[in-house]
């Protein structure tokens, strides 16, 4: 029987590269294909470096880095989902840093109902009032985000503000922007919007008479 050698066990490691990358192919959850793709490339570096087959070396030592950066950002998206899934009060100020300020007197209305939706709105001082809602809004919530989901793509009530107001106004160019450059963001408003949803399917069983 032919004794195994160091060239037979970097044979075998990258068999197991071929394996590994087949297996990437195979697999639909997004960690499990990362971390295969990682293990795949730590066999092909060893087997090319050791054979010397550079151009295989230099794709692999680029793939690596990229999987294990991809494989960050979805650890660090599933922690984020969990943590906004809990009671902590959603952070909305990164509006402050994308959004059009606008300062507002007390007694003026933001926008009517009916009104064409053309942004939504960060409350960064004052409150504001919901009219026919007999809804209340504090300093650091967003309101006005609801018809951004609203096929009508009409303002549902009258918002008036109820104190001198600093508002940022959010369009929908901002807003995407904003959801895609910060994910927290994005989660904190699709948060808030599952829960007014929540509230106002509550509120219309209600009002049906038994």
């Amino acid at each position: 029987m032919e004794p195994i050698t160091a060239h037979h066990i970097i044979q075998a490691v990258g068999w197991l590269a071929v394996v590994l990358k087949v297996a990437t192919f195979a697999t639909s959850s997004m960690i499990p294909l990362r971390l295969l793709a990682m293990a795949s490339s730590v066999c092909f570096i060893i087997y090319s470096g050791v054979f010397q087959v550079w151009p295989l070396l230099v794709i692999e030592l680029t793939l690596l880095p990229i999987n294990a950066y991809r494989l960050y950002e979805i650890i660090a998206l599933r922690r984020l989902v969990t943590h906004m899934t809990d009671e902590s009060e959603p952070d909305f100020s990164a509006a402050m840093a994308y959004g059009k300020k606008r300062v507002i007197q007390a007694g003026n209305v933001i926008f009517t109902k009916g009104d064409p939706v053309d942004c939504l709105y960060y409350l960064a001082e004052g409150r504001v009032e919901i009219e026919d809602q007999n809804v209340t809004v504090a300093a650091g919530k967003i309101f006005g985000e609801m018809a951004f989901f609203n096929a009508s793509a009409e303002r549902s009530a009258t918002v008036r503000c109820l104190e001198d107001t600093v508002v940022y106004e959010l369009d929908e160019k901002r807003f995407t922007r904003l959801q895609y450059e910060d994910p927290k963001f994005a989660m904190a408003v699709m948060r808030t919007v599952t829960k007014r949803l929540v509230a106002n399917a509550a509120q219309t069983q209600e009002a049906q008479p038994a």
